[in-house]
């Protein structure tokens, strides 16, 4: 989440700022940088979009992949999640991300947003937009994280489990990692780009997700029982979804409506189509025909190829990253799943894990120094290789203890009755007509 000084602005405030000093020492010091109108316009656009992403794109897309005895369970989890991660945010989840200037983790001097009223119409630091703006818009990404993670455990987790992981998860896991990227933390300091999350987001969910579902285990028959999609029309409608807010997503993470966005909003429509080609004519060469699963999830992985690097890259780097995301995230998702025998329901690792790793890499080598200024290459490739070694490895370890601490309190499976019977019913006490 990059932040960015227009020239407008710049050229403005030095001509104010001589302006002022000629007026007189009442203006000796300056004036604070001013909210601008279209800014905050774009970013609560912006922020609508990501939280569309969620409910009902997310919700939608994992919908339609799961058996029909699942299918509002699964909705269920995007839908309570989106409320959930939305209060933990409010209470401390903002303050951890982006209070203080800890190397590893952020203060609690926003806990319960404490202190952002008394300037709730003034710019946050050196931004254009205010800081509730600002703390809703990263709001939104936090809720997306958590609930993408919930499609690897689809089919066989309690509720109660699920929602009592995320929230602990939100804070020890999302929030250290938002502030080492975008809160001013080490990773920040040691020069690891990532425009929107390619790290913060969607290694981290993926990574999580892979150790859930290891610690859950496999569902009930997967192997041997027919487990094909109930409704991948709702796919492709969470598909399509996730695809126009993920502009909100990219585009929003200029924090201005700059050029920079205009040029983020054009490498992810790119990116993305070049996801999906490469799923599709992929998956064409080898089983010999394209399937609307793949077409859709091949758009999911460019969204995720280009995120860290939308803010970076020009066109041509952006039709090779969504081609790479596109290729790998079906290898992982088909050849590496069957590999490694793994129960990965929605394929969240295969999919945002492995895309959000071939995006973050890629980011250093196809970096643009005239737009992100920052120039790739082999050294700037190792820096973002670090950043992804020390994501995994923090989200694997911090995640799989949660889940044995929840497993203790709660307990993580439904039981093989309730499994069978399907968690619409089971959990929910409804279902679908």
């Amino acid at each position: 989440m990059t932040k960015r000084v227009r020239l407008p602005h710049v050229l403005g405030l030095g001509l104010a700022a001589a302006i002022l000093t000629a007026a007189g020492p009442a203006f000796a010091n300056g004036e604070e940088a001013k909210i601008d109108s279209g800014d905050m316009a774009w970013m609560l656009t912006s922020t609508a979009l990501v939280l569309m992403m969620t409910v009902p794109g997310v919700a939608l897309f994992y919908a339609g992949m799961v058996r029909k005895k699942n299918v509002l369970a699964t909705m269920m989890q995007s839908f309570a999640t989106c409320a959930l991660i939305s209060i933990v945010w409010m209470v401390a989840g903002y303050s951890l991300a982006f209070s203080g200037d800890g190397a590893y983790i952020g203060d609690l001097g926003r806990l319960f947003l404490s202190g952002m009223i008394e300037a709730w119409d003034k710019p946050k630091e050196d931004m254009t937009i205010t800081e509730p703006m600002f703390m809703v818009f990263q709001m939104t990404f936090a809720i997306i994280t958590a609930a993408l993670i919930t499609g690897a455990v689809a089919d066989r987790m309690k509720f109660s489990a699920l929602l009592l992981f995320l929230a602990l998860w939100s804070l020890l896991v999302y929030s250290p990692v938002a502030h080492w990227v975008w809160g001013g933390g080490f990773m920040s300091e040691d020069g690891v780009l990532d425009f929107a999350g390619g790290t913060v987001v969607h290694i981290n969910a993926g990574v999580a997700g892979l150790v859930a579902c290891l610690v859950v285990g496999k569902r009930k028959g997967y192997g041997t029982e027919n487990m094909a999609p109930y409704n991948l029309g709702l796919s492709v409608i969470g598909a399509s979804l996730l695809w126009v807010g993920w502009f909100g997503f990219n585009a929003g993470s200029a924090v201005a409506a700059d050029a920079n966005a205009a040029l983020a909003m054009a490498v992810t429509q790119i990116a993305t189509a070049a996801g999906v080609l490469a799923w599709m004519f992929a998956e064409w060469a080898v089983k010999g025909k394209p399937s609307v699963l793949g077409a859709v999830s091949g758009a999911v992985a460019g969204l995720v190829g280009i995120t860290p690097a939308a803010g970076y890259v020009a066109p041509i780097g952006a039709l090779i990253i969504g081609a790479a995301a596109g290729l790998l995230s079906w290898w992982a998702s088909t050849e590496l799943k069957k590999m490694l025998k793994y129960d990965d329901s929605l394929d969240v690792f295969g999919v945002h894990g492995v895309a959000g790793i071939v995006g973050a890499i890629l980011t250093g080598l196809f970096a643009v120094e005239a737009i992100g200024e920052t120039a790739g290459g082999v050294g700037q490739m190792l820096i973002q290789a670090y950043g992804v070694a020390v994501t995994i490895v923090y989200c694997a370890i911090v995640s799989f203890i949660l889940l044995k601490i929840v497993d203790l309190i709660v307990g993580l499976r439904v039981s093989e009755e309730e499994e069978v019977e399907g968690l619409d019913t089971a959990l929910h006490g409804e279902r679908l007509a």
